[in-house]
């Protein structure tokens, strides 16, 4: 199988990581949406990162369907998310908040890079940034009042959540505060010095 898409794509790298944690071999392809879109769409035409190609030729899209995917392939023994009911709707908590400042990240770099500075729209960088600042802070709270697991047991949410951090740090830093989000940036600190982040970096 072969995974599509540059892995400073907090969805691609998530995908390649917890692959990894799974077991499962993934060829990966580096192709941009932006600098190689006629590539990219001669492999799916909706263009979307990450992309699967599975053996036979069918594609699969979007990290969430695609790890849901890679976890069946995987079997019971090799989990990356609770199956206590409770638990696992804490999990889902988490990685939606972490996939929600992945969204609000891409969003701001998106209006600072690819807009013309002359028809950004403030009033909705100051509502991104809100939304983006919102997600955080709800991450904080909960990992303040549960840890995540890291190390040898991370699991999907610890893995989505060190993404989401690097991936804001990475292109928009001035939103991510240490000092505001201490057991996020401690999290994932550690979290980057595992073996599967340091092999899949990323830049």
């Amino acid at each position: 199988m072969k995974l599509i898409g540059m892995l400073d794509s907090p969805y691609v790298r998530r995908v390649a990581i917890c692959a990894k944690y799974l077991g499962i071999d993934l060829e990966h392809e580096s192709v941009s949406v932006f600098r190689h879109f006629e590539q990219f769409q001669q492999i799916n035409p909706v263009v979307k990162a990450p992309t699967l190609v599975l053996d036979d030729g069918d594609v699969l899209m979007d990290s969430t369907l695609i790890i849901d995917y890679l976890q069946a392939l995987a079997g019971p023994a090799n989990r990356l998310m609770p199956s206590d009911p409770k638990q696992r709707l804490r999990s889902l908590r988490v990685i939606g908040l972490a996939l929600a400042a992945c969204e609000k990240s891409v969003q701001l770099y998106y209006e600072r890079n690819l807009r013309p500075a002359e028809i950004q729209y403030q009033p909705w960088v100051e509502r991104v940034e809100g939304q983006l600042a919102a997600a955080y802070s709800a991450l904080e709270r909960e990992l303040e009042k549960q840890p995540l697991a890291n190390g040898a047991s991370i699991a999907q949410d610890g893995i989505s959540v060190a993404i989401a951090w690097s991936f804001t740090h990475l292109v928009v830093p001035d939103q991510v505060d240490a000092e505001r989000f201490p057991h996020i940036a401690q999290f994932t600190a550690q979290a980057e010095k595992l073996e599967a982040f340091i092999n899949t970096p990323i830049t």
